[in-house]
């Protein structure tokens, strides 16, 4: 049995952990880095589909904003590494960065494993230890005082411990919510957990003739009383069994709790970029009087592709092949309203093995904002999702990840 001391333990070698490492190392700190998996990084690499999205160009306010209430918790995090100053330090390790449509920041390869290397390396150069293949089963702490922890073979020694564990999503690359266990085993308080960004799946059948296009702009509501402030924009693409696409990834946030209350969870969804009823109306008007030879499907063809239009069409109860003006009144009003807000019912998911992200964690009251210390145990951090803090997709968690595992690797307090 292995018995060693440090100054800093960190668990887990995702963003955060890898930050928090370095960070640390660079303070002169003697640093161990142990991960549960062979290889370090795996969820990181798989992070926007493997091009790696690392931040954006929003300025703190707006970023913080886009968390919801809990965003704030995020200011001397980002106070102490935004966006640029994370670009910044991945230039300083030879990873240029850019925005090529000035908002979402990727690593100029397009490639996570540039990101991951070049962390690695920043981490050999610094003398920090890494040990693969080390879960890490139990906090070691005298009293209110953390002193190391324990893997399923070693024991090892530090002042100073952070939890980097990540949440519960795509469990095959390591993440099954052991840092909730090991916060929990001192005394936080973890909120439930609920999987994120990830296709949902509807109980209309319908959307499996739509699967070839791509919509942009699509808004999307809960069409729930007490949930109608709930509301995602973004581009939609239609599945055998349900949607996906960014404004779904972002939307499933909110989805994925109401599905634990509620069997089903109806939704709007706005699919002619943001128009009312009014404004389609005037556009059909317009169209008809260009060519009033198209038939009602040729006329939708002009706002959704043909896939959609036809589906719209059957709902309705127009007949796609009879000029627009033609179909009766009723038939009219309804396939106006329809395109307006066109219903959906969400009634499943494919849980945690889908999910890009991991919506709650261990409670924010708990956590010191300035250190990233706990509140319970002293010298033990946390960092990144283990935390009750996530934001949509477009670079946020990441951003979120790197700041606080920054913050954490300080070893303020």
């Amino acid at each position: 049995m292995i018995e060693k001391k440090y100054n800093l333990i960190v668990i887990g070698s995702g963003a955060a952990g890898m930050m928090a490492a370095i960070t640390a190392a660079r303070n002169g700190k003697k640093v161990l880095l142990l991960e549960k998996l062979s290889k370090i990084g795996a969820k990181l690499k798989a992070t926007g589909g493997g091009r790696c999205n690392l931040t954006n160009t929003l300025d703190n306010e707006t970023f913080m904003g886009r968390f919801g209430r809990d965003g704030r918790f995020m200011s001397p995090a980002l106070d102490a590494l935004d966006h640029k100053a994370l670009m910044a330090f991945f230039k300083e390790i030879g990873v240029e960065s850019h925005a090529p449509d000035g908002y979402r920041v990727f690593p100029v390869t397009h490639s996570s494993s540039t990101v991951i290397h070049a962390m690695e390396a920043e981490m050999a150069r610094l003398g920090v230890e890494v040990r693969c293949s080390q879960k890490v089963v139990s906090l070691l702490y005298d009293e209110d005082t953390v002193t190391g922890v324990k893997t399923e073979n070693d024991l090892f020694y530090a002042d100073h411990v952070i939890v980097a564990t990540g949440g519960k999503g795509y469990p095959v690359l390591g993440a099954e919510g052991d840092g909730y266990t090991l916060a929990e085993s001192v005394g936080h308080k973890v909120t439930e957990v609920y999987p994120a960004m990830m296709p949902l799946r509807t109980k209309e059948k319908w959307v499996s003739n739509c699967t070839a296009n791509t919509i942009a702009k699509v808004v999307m509501t809960v069409n729930m009383k007490k949930y109608k402030k709930l509301k995602a924009q973004g581009d939609l693409i239609f599945t055998k069994s349900g949607i996906r696409g960014p404004v779904v990834l972002d939307f499933s946030r909110e989805i994925t709790p109401l599905l634990s209350k509620y069997d089903e969870v109806p939704v709007l969804m706005n699919l002619t970029k943001g128009m009312n009823e009014e404004q389609i109306r005037s556009h059909l008007k317009k169209e008809i009087a260009e060519d009033p030879h198209r038939n009602t499907l040729e006329l939708l063809a002009t706002l959704l592709p043909e896939s959609v239009s036809r589906e719209l069409c059957k709902l309705s109860e127009a007949d796609p092949e009879v000029g627009f003006s033609k179909q009766k009144g009723q038939i009219r009003d309804r396939l106006i309203k329809l395109l307006a807000w066109t219903p959906l019912t969400i009634n499943g998911h494919d849980g945690f093995k889908m999910a890009m992200i991991t919506r709650g964690g261990v409670s924010l009251k708990e956590i010191d904002p300035n250190t990233m210390q706990s509140r319970k145990m002293k010298g033990l951090y946390f960092c990144g999702e283990v935390m009750n803090l996530d934001g949509p997709c477009g670079g946020y968690n990441l951003q979120w990840s790197f700041a606080s595992g920054y913050v954490a690797g300080k070893l303020y307090g």
